[in-house]
């Protein structure tokens, strides 16, 4: 009995640095929202005119920061369409993934279905200090809630959306 109540203080230990470390890292690569980003509009590859802050007027915004060339991206994006098919309210922009016929041909050789905005450049991940992909960005109401780094799952999204949403 002395050695299960060991292991598991080590494990809380261990459990514990882990979180911390995990909040540490995401403070740090935190994005950091551009002036007025709120009232910019963009546009998605079809064609359709959006903005941050009327998507996130009624309930919490995901915007998700990926890349085709991003290798833990290959597994959260199937994970972010499966969000945007079940109803979450999702943008996406695609960071230097190529033109929007690329970006279009890639999605589809994936079979996902996303609302994206290209940023063939990257200039609109440079205006929001986008270090790392995938980079989820949570925004209610027209203002960053919360943001996150690295592979996330299903369920951490949806939870990160419902905290959101009080």
């Amino acid at each position: 009995m002395a050695k299960l109540k060991r292991w598991a203080r080590e494990l809380l230990i261990l459990l514990l640095i882990v979180v911390g470390v995990v909040l540490v890292m995401d403070w740090w690569r935190a994005p950091q929202a551009p002036p007025a980003f709120n009232q910019q509009m963009l546009q998605t590859l079809d064609g359709e005119p959006v903005s941050l802050a009327q998507l996130s007027e009624d309930k919490p915004l995901l915007v998700y920061f990926w890349a085709s060339w991003c290798g833990v991206c290959r597994f959260t994006t199937p994970n972010v369409s499966r969000l945007a098919a079940n109803g979450g309210n999702v943008l996406t922009v695609a960071l230097r993934s190529g033109n929007d016929l690329q970006v279009e041909q890639w999605l589809a050789g994936k079979r996902l279905k996303l609302p994206v905005v290209n940023d063939e450049r990257g200039e609109l991940s440079s205006r929001w200090q986008i270090g790392v992909t995938p980079t989820f960005v949570v925004i209610s109401q027209g203002k960053v809630v919360q943001s996150t780094t690295g592979w996330t799952s299903y369920w951490g999204m949806k939870l990160r959306l419902w905290w959101a949403g009080f």
